[in-house]
């Protein structure tokens, strides 16, 4: 089979499913750590990588959230934001929906405006310098409550920053039902922007229908539990709802045993609309052209079913009409070119 990599690195993409604070490389995690001595996070790029091996999802959370514990101050938040669309630039990824939990930040004292204008300052240096769009998808931390989701709401919708476009909910699935969170979805929705729940990573069938019915996803986050419900797989394949699959991640966290197992294959086989994404890269120890590789594989990809699978996220992105055009004539222009060679 052909080695795609050399393909996968060149080709433009767009990424919907990919964390703000998971997306936090070695390098820039050890300097954060440096900065705040107090942390348990070791200040060693090499360390890290041991510090990033999780035993089950709940681990993954508790390392996460020590992370997330590294952000203090509007200048971490900057500079985090726009080293992301660095590593973003690097893979030639054009736009990104980056998801933000600002309750993380403005619950440990960052104020709420000097958060809105630090990712926003990254957000226009980081199109202008590096040719990267970013918008942002702020997310309820599922794990933090009710307070949280009141919070998440009153920020995306009395402090909209100018780059939002969606309203998520993250954290653990098991013991957080997605109904609880119906109003703070429909002031979100009902202020103009989509519905992006993380569902069915960690939790069955029935929890993507509660985001369906009940928070009104657009997308679903993950969703590899659809394959359980042929009656649900027909529905998001009807209803063309993307899933934002993120295979190793689903690995990582132990929500899927093993690569082969992965239920990507039974996804496409019914129709339903797959984007790729990377979810908390670094963390993961992956990143977004790897994980085209991953889907390359599993799916049984040549060059131009790989281009299809990045236009399929540029199609599902809530990147306006013109944006979309643009990078998908990209991607159709740099796959004749390379099967021209």
């Amino acid at each position: 089979m052909t080695d795609l990599h050399p393909f996968i690195a060149g080709l433009p993409k767009a990424e919907l499913h990919v964390h703000h604070v998971g997306s936090a490389s070695p390098r820039i995690v050890a300097e954060l750590s440096a900065r705040h001595p107090d942390s348990k996070v070791p200040t060693d790029p090499e360390a890290i990588a041991d510090y990033f091996t999780f035993t089950d999802f709940a681990h993954f959370i508790d390392v996460y959230l020590s992370v997330v514990d590294l952000v203090r101050t509007p200048e971490d938040v900057r500079l985090l934001t726009f080293e992301i669309a660095r590593d973003m630039a690097r893979q030639n990824i054009r736009y990104a929906e980056l998801t933000i939990t600002p309750f993380s930040s403005t619950s440990r004292n960052i104020p709420e405006q000097a958060f809105m204008e630090a990712i926003e300052d990254a957000r226009k240096a980081a199109e202008t310098e590096l040719g990267v769009v970013l918008r942002w998808c702020f997310d309820i931390p599922g794990e933090a409550g009710l307070k949280a989701a009141e919070e998440t709401a009153r920020l995306a919708v009395d402090l909209r920053p100018e780059g939002l476009v969606s309203f998520g909910l993250g954290g653990p699935e098991i013991g957080v039902p997605r109904p609880q969170f119906k109003p703070y979805f429909d002031r979100a929705i009902a202020a103009g922007l989509h519905s992006v729940p993380h569902a069915g990573e960690t939790t069955g069938p029935e929890t993507i229908w509660d985001a369906l019915r009940e928070l009104g996803a657009e997308r679903i986050g993950h969703g590899v539990s659809a394959v359980q419900d042929p009656e649900l797989l027909a529905y998001l394949a009807e209803h063309r709802v993307p899933l934002e699959v993120c295979p190793t991640s689903n690995i990582a966290t132990r929500a899927v045993a093993d690569l082969d197992e992965h239920p990507i294959k039974a996804m496409v086989a019914a129709g339903v609309l797959v984007t790729i994404n990377s979810d908390d890269p670094p963390m993961f120890g992956t990143d977004l052209n790897q994980e085209y590789a991953v889907a390359a594989r599993l799916l049984g990809l040549d060059e131009r079913g790989v281009a299809d699978l990045a236009k399929n996220a540029v199609g599902a992105s809530f990147l306006d009409h013109d944006g979309k055009r643009r990078i998908s004539e990209e991607i159709d222009t740099y796959t004749a070119k390379w099967l021209a060679r």
